[in-house]
């Protein structure tokens, strides 16, 4: 049974971080909040449990999920390297809400679905989900909604959707405005803007120091 916990309050909060530890050790998944809407997350290198979230959220491997880190040092093991236009992007921007497209280290066993050798990391700004980040290690985290309905902005919407295939739901409290991450790919031989979030086309043209593309 699913089991839901007031992350405003101390005692809760901490009993709550243990237990979404403790199931995403498991294999389990668990809703947090984030900076931007609720997530949905697993373990990171945990296909099976990766497989689970993308049921739950009836969604296929063609649309990978990304992954959510607690600090700018972990991409340093997670990708084939980490370019300047990438150290640039997360020292202006992360914690925060944008995300950014890169190859992935060659060496690591896991699988998010279609990726084609890419990962998408964010480093969130949210004190729950850094806690979690911190003490777990990355996870692959995707809004918490089923495909084709809303992002949830609150852990009740998010129980709403998704019910018991989630073992814990961290609230958080509202998220406010629900407006995804920007992302930028950083694949290619120029930066380019796949989604218009949070963070602007010229904030990012500003920090890159050059105008970046958007996706056709």
């Amino acid at each position: 049974m699913s089991a839901v916990y007031d992350c405003s309050r101390p005692e809760t909060r901490a009993e709550g971080l243990a237990a979404a530890a403790s199931a995403v050790r498991s294999g389990r998944l668990v809703v947090l909040p984030t900076d931007t809407v609720y997530g949905i997350g697993a373990d990171a290198f945990d296909s099976a449990a990766v497989r689970a979230l993308l049921r739950a959220k009836n969604r296929g491997p063609d649309l990978p999920v990304g992954v959510l880190v607690g600090s700018w040092s972990t991409v340093d093991g997670l990708v084939l390297g980490v370019p300047p236009q990438a150290r640039a992007l997360i020292e202006a921007f992360w914690p925060g809400d944008l995300s950014i497209v890169l190859p992935h280290a060659p060496s690591l066993r896991w699988d998010l679905g279609t990726t084609r050798g890419t990962v998408m990391l964010r480093m969130p700004l949210h004190p729950v989900a850094l806690e979690l980040l911190r003490d777990v290690g990355p996870m692959a985290v995707s809004s918490a909604n089923v495909a084709g309905r809303s992002p949830a902005s609150s852990a009740e919407e998010a129980r709403e959707q998704l019910g018991e295939s989630v073992s814990v739901y961290l609230d958080g409290g509202p998220s406010g405005q629900p407006v995804p991450s920007s992302i930028v790919d950083l694949t290619g031989d120029e930066p380019v803007l796949l989604r218009a979030g949070a963070v602007s086309a010229e904030a990012v043209s500003e920090v890159l120091g050059a105008p970046v593309k958007t996706a056709a």
